[in-house]
């Protein structure tokens, strides 16, 4: 009988050295541990490579699935591709490592707490996380006036969509099709960036933030594909949370100047499977 156990991370953000350090020092417990990486590993297409292939030695799997940050084009990457050329570039990437992906057959954990079917999504947002009563315009409008505005506005191209609303309906549809084509009769463990319900966001320190969060597109999912855990990041407010029975794990890293204003400890990979007493 495999052992070990299945282990999540995300919003690594290995720019920071802080950040980069507790990689560098991080070692699965047993060598048959698998580790989900939910997004945001790096900006530049150099660092998600040094962060993915790191952890591809270390742990038995690796299953990725990429972040907001993932999919900028920041002005100083030599890797200048934008939208769906990039993140089809970092899936080449991470299959070069061994390093599994979206684009992926879903593998199956089979240690403690399996099998389930490890399903690692790619869905984007669609701003329908805003302000209930608001449009997309009055919503944007707002974040513009109070300054809080996401990054990805400047620096995630959806390309060749016409917006990233267009790109994350197209992906949610596709993966909605692709979930129950391949329906195993096993529990899942649904991995997705950004999280599947809106709850979770009224967490936020700042509500402007929702609408870059997500799709309630999802809202269902957890039910509908048997969910057994759902993991996320994005929100950088770590911890877990139950809807309709379900256990919710935002496993976010996040930045160094969060982690000390909030007194947490250096972050480590959350256990998923099996699940947590």
């Amino acid at each position: 009988m495999p052992q070990g156990k299945l282990m999540a991370i995300s919003d690594l953000h290995v720019a920071f050295p802080e950040n980069r350090r507790l990689l560098e020092e991080l070692h699965p417990d047993d060598p048959a541990d698998w580790l989900i990486v939910a997004g945001d590993v790096a900006e530049l297409f150099r660092d998600v490579e040094w962060a993915l292939g790191l952890l591809a030695r270390r742990y038995a799997r690796v299953v990725w699935t990429p972040g907001n940050h993932e999919l900028w084009t920041p002005p100083g990457d030599p890797v200048q591709l934008r939208g769906e050329a990039r993140y089809h570039q970092l899936v080449r990437l991470c299959r070069d490592l061994g390093v599994h992906t979206p684009e992926d057959p879903y593998p199956v954990w089979s240690g403690p707490g399996g099998p389930v079917v490890v399903a690692p999504l790619f869905l984007l947002y669609d701003y329908s996380f805003r302000t209930p009563g608001t449009t997309r315009e009055q919503a944007l409008a707002a974040a513009h006036d109070t300054g809080i505005v996401c990054c990805d506005e400047f620096l995630l191209h959806p390309d060749p969509y016409p917006s990233r609303e267009a790109w994350c309906r197209a992906r949610t549809a596709a993966t909605e099709r692709r979930l129950t084509a391949c329906d195993l009769g096993l529990p899942t463990v649904l991995v997705n960036h950004f999280p599947l319900l809106r709850a979770p966001v009224d967490a936020l320190r700042h509500p402007e933030f929702a609408q870059w969060c997500g799709t309630t597109l999802t809202a269902d999912w957890h039910t509908r594909f048997r969910a057994a855990a759902v993991v996320s990041g994005h929100l950088h407010i770590p911890g877990t949370t139950r809807h309709d029975g379900v256990r919710f794990e935002e496993v976010s890293v996040g930045y160094p100047r969060e982690r000390r204003a909030a007194g947490r400890p250096p972050a480590r990979p959350r256990q998923i499977l099996p699940a947590p007493a």
